[in-house]
């Protein structure tokens, strides 16, 4: 059984998912989290005699190997890593909602402090693609920015939803790094540079991603699923009742290859194979645990998997020595996965038991043997999928006084994704007591919920994209079979939708020349429908013309607002800064009242004082409410650059992208709307 080398139990809370190593003088391994009240603290046990304490840096009262770090925010991310050539050991980064700072410990210097309009729920530092210098590249509110060791901002590109989680990782094996990006609408998105490569779907939020080896990640998501990805491929996944707080990738059977190391909401810490999810050592912390990271924390050459919980317990472990390689766990573990193969074996033997029973029986000899659940031997399980308009009132129901051959089960898929249907049909006579499970897996395509019956009547879209592709009609013909559920015999690109889910008509029309047209009023189906199509036929660059005049009346009433609230913004600030100074006049005056004894006027500049702390108070609310309107409606217009540039395929998307990002910093309003239409300003 493997056991800690060391145990701490730290004085200080540890916020999830924030936890990181740092040698800042450049030798010496430090532990840094996220704690309470905005700060960072930073365990040193290594250099007890030297006490620094300047600037942001402070001692901590509870422990003497602790440092605190004021940031004066609530911490939503931090790592450390070599940022700059001319520090001297790792930089420490730390991002909040607003801000993005990069502090030398060592020198208790900052080294940049910026603003970050679209916030920073997380980080990650190390170079990418053909970018020269590391970068620490921070995910926000759809958007993802990085930056060098200078603070000068070198990297810039939107994202679908708000960013949950980073890793750098050679996806491509082309030898330079890509970036992966989990994020609130259950992708993960892959970016060499700003040009997306691929992206796979989940089902829920992608919370945590590591990078194993290769080209090979681990994830972990909302629900609880932590798993392997090889590439585009899934090699395993497993599911848990409880909440997957930190992965972590680490040898700790020391067999040459690292395993997923995975830190559980209820304490647990499991360490599985990367290859089957096998589970090959697990321990216990007595609270949540908040963060997994690795270092040479004992200086004796050996790296640690170093372990944390949010109450501030902290455990090391080494790898297994030659002896103990294979059995980490230890007999009570051994025994309970004896118990659970034995209640496997009891199981099949009661499925052999009734395959028995129902071998001996005749087809139709009597009531009693049909109860058995024989069945006809040539029995099959046929599907059949097809589009209809629901009404609410439709489930699936089966009476039992009414069996029937056939059931149907109306399928509803919340977004354009390819589903696969894992069904399991119970099949056997009216009077069977046991039946026959069939199991068939169907996979729906990806646009499946357009029907091709059209009301006459219904409004038609005004929004269009139009692109030119060199290839054949039945190409098309054949996109279109492979990804909606269309009729046999449909042969001609030109066909008109219904869609299901919200309405409203999906027009596809294609020239003789090539020239395709969609036309739809919602600006992510289109993206859908152009990125589905460039896939298929193996467009690399792909140039777009579009035009959504209701989406672009509504993007356009969203900037007005941002530049209403951005005002009301510096006026707030500006107020706050007049009231701060009289709250230090006023103050200043009432402690020179008590000194003089001039109870009076001391009382009557208290007064004052409580009055003006709670107009602070109450003006501060209307700041945070302000600044919260303010995200959701930059929000809105990076997913507005994002859909505009999901129109477009390869360079040209990335072109557009930037292009839209420029125009909006230059407040062009008119260049911005000219490039989502055109793909460029000069237009």
């Amino acid at each position: 059984m493997l056991v800690p080398i060391f145990t701490l139990k730290l004085n200080h809370k540890i916020n999830p998912r924030m936890v990181a190593i740092g040698k800042y003088d450049g030798i010496h391994p430090c532990l840094t989290a996220a704690t309470q009240a905005g700060k960072v603290f930073i365990h040193n046990p290594h250099t007890r005699g030297q006490r620094p304490a300047a600037h942001r840096l402070s001692q901590s009262t509870q422990d003497n190997d602790i440092s605190l770090l004021n940031i004066n925010q609530a911490v939503s991310c931090l790592t450390a890593g070599t940022l700059g050539p001319n520090t001297t050991g790792h930089t420490l980064l730390v991002g909040s909602q607003t801000n993005l700072l990069a502090y030398d410990v060592h020198d208790n210097t900052d080294i940049f402090y910026k603003e970050v309009t679209d916030g920073a729920n997380a980080i990650v530092l190390g170079k990418l693609g053909d970018i020269q210098s590391p970068l620490a590249i921070i995910g926000g509110n759809c958007a993802l920015q990085g930056f060098d060791f200078e603070g000068n901002d070198q990297f810039w590109t939107v994202t679908g939803d708000n960013v949950r989680s980073l890793v750098l990782c050679d996806f491509t094996a082309d030898g330079k790094n890509e970036l992966l990006v989990g994020s609130d609408d259950f992708d993960i998105r892959v970016f060499r540079e700003d040009e997306l490569v691929t992206e796979m779907a989940e089902n829920e939020t992608v919370t945590s991603l590591c990078h194993m080896h290769g080209s090979r990640f681990g994830y972990a998501l909302a629900n609880g699923t932590v798993g392997v990805y090889d590439r585009t491929a899934r090699y395993w996944r497993i599911k848990s009742k409880n909440h997957a707080m930190s992965i972590h990738a680490f040898d700790l059977n020391a067999d040459g290859v690292v395993e997923l190391i995975t830190g559980w909401s209820n304490g647990k810490i499991d360490a599985r194979s990367d290859r089957t999810g096998e589970v090959i050592f697990k321990d216990n912390f007595s609270s949540s645990v908040a963060g997994v990271v690795e270092g040479d924390y004992r200086m004796d050459g050996q790296i640690q998997l170093i372990c944390t919980s949010v109450e501030g317990e902290v455990r090391g472990y080494l790898p297994a020595s030659k002896e103990m390689k294979g059995n980490l766990m230890d007999a009570s573990v051994e025994q309970d996965l004896i118990r659970e193969m034995s209640q496997r074996k009891q199981n099949l033997m009661l499925e052999l038991r009734n395959y028995e029973e129902n071998a001996k029986a005749l087809p139709g000899v009597s009531e009693g043997e049909s109860k058995m659940g024989v069945i006809p031997a040539n029995t099959q399980l046929q599907t059949a999928l097809s589009v209809r308009r629901a009404t609410e009132s439709q489930r699936a129901h089966i009476d039992a006084q009414n069996l029937s051959g056939c059931v149907r089960v109306p399928i509803i898929p919340p977004k354009d994704i390819p589903v696969d249907l894992h069904i399991k049909a119970f099949v056997g006579g009216k009077t069977s007591t046991q039946f026959h499970v069939f199991e068939i897996t169907r996979q729906l395509p990806r646009f499946s919920m357009y029907d091709l019956n059209v009301d006459p009547s219904a409004v038609q879209p005004t929004g269009k994209v139009t692109f030119s592709i060199n290839d054949r009609p039945q190409r098309v013909v054949m996109w279109l079979n492979q990804n909606f559920l269309l009729p046999e015999g449909i042969d001609s690109p030109d066909i008109t939708f219904t869609a299901l889910r919200g309405g409203g008509l999906l027009k596809i029309n294609m020239q003789p020349s090539g020239e395709i047209t969609l036309r739809t009023d919602d600006i992510d189906l289109a993206g859908d429908l152009v990125q589905s199509l460039a896939s298929f036929l193996a467009i690399e660059d792909l140039q777009a013309e579009a035009d959504f005049p209701i989406y672009f009346k509504e993007l356009r009433a969203t900037l007005t607002e941002v530049d209403e609230f951005h005002s009301v913004h510096q006026k707030l600030t500006a107020a706050m800064a007049d009231h701060s100074n009289y709250i230090r006049n006023m103050l200043v005056q009432a402690e020179d009242a008590r000194l003089m004894g001039d109870w009076r006027n001391m009382k009557k500049r208290y007064i004052e004082l409580y009055d003006l702390n709670r107009d602070l108070i109450n003006e501060y609310k209307i700041r945070s409410n302000n600044h919260n309107a303010l995200l959701a409606r930059l929000k809105s217009v990076n997913q507005a650059i994002q859909r505009a540039g999901r129109l477009r395929v390869g360079k040209l998307k990335t072109q557009v992208i930037t292009a839209c990002r420029d125009a909006i910093k230059n407040n062009n309003i008119n260049a911005l709307f000219k490039i989502m239409k055109a793909g460029t300003a000069s237009s």
